[in-house]
């Protein structure tokens, strides 16, 4: 006698389970587990986006209804499996809103080009500055009037870590 294997209507039917949905099995770190199940229990982490607009100048009246709910993450993160956040120190890039303690998000898939932000190694060291790169020339340059360009020679090797598409500063 046959045992195991795939039974015809054996199971819940598809789409019945507190998910409304097919559901797949994973294999997850069980150190994730109850972090997993929270999110997948609570569709996402989501937090109310009202309708109205508040007014940066006078005072305006506004709706006090939400029209949405957001997840941060849809809209800060673009491709999660190469973006990774780092701390800032010091104050070379405060004429660009970045100070220090604030949290950078950075995309590592994301064409370093001219005049974009970048996390740099620099002598083994990282760096977060202003790409400029024209006429065969490469400097990673300050946003604050006290601190000095960094000048690339054509002999040395620029690593860029990635680009930053997202500052997370608190008030």
């Amino acid at each position: 006698m046959a045992r195991g294997g795939k039974r015809t209507g054996a199971g819940r039917p598809k789409g019945t389970g507190k998910f409304s949905e097919s559901t797949k099995a994973i294999r997850v770190p069980e150190s994730m587990v109850e972090r997993i199940l929270e999110y997948a229990h609570s569709g996402g982490f989501k937090i109310p986006l009202y309708g109205g607009k508040v007014a940066a100048g006078c005072p305006a009246p506004t709706d006090d209804y939400i029209e949405d709910q957001i997840d941060l993450a849809e809209h800060l993160i673009h491709n999660p499996t190469s973006t990774f956040f780092v701390r800032v120190t010091g104050f070379s890039m405060i004429d660009a809103a970045i100070h220090p303690d604030d949290i950078l998000i950075v995309d590592r898939s994301m064409e370093a080009r001219h005049g974009k932000i970048v996390i740099a190694a620099v002598e083994g060291e990282l760096t977060v500055k202003r790409l400029y790169k024209k006429e065969g020339l490469v400097r990673l340059m300050p946003e604050n009037d006290d601190f000095e360009p960094i000048d690339i020679a054509p002999d040395e090797t620029l690593h860029i870590w990635g680009v930053v598409t997202n500052v997370i500063h608190s008030l």
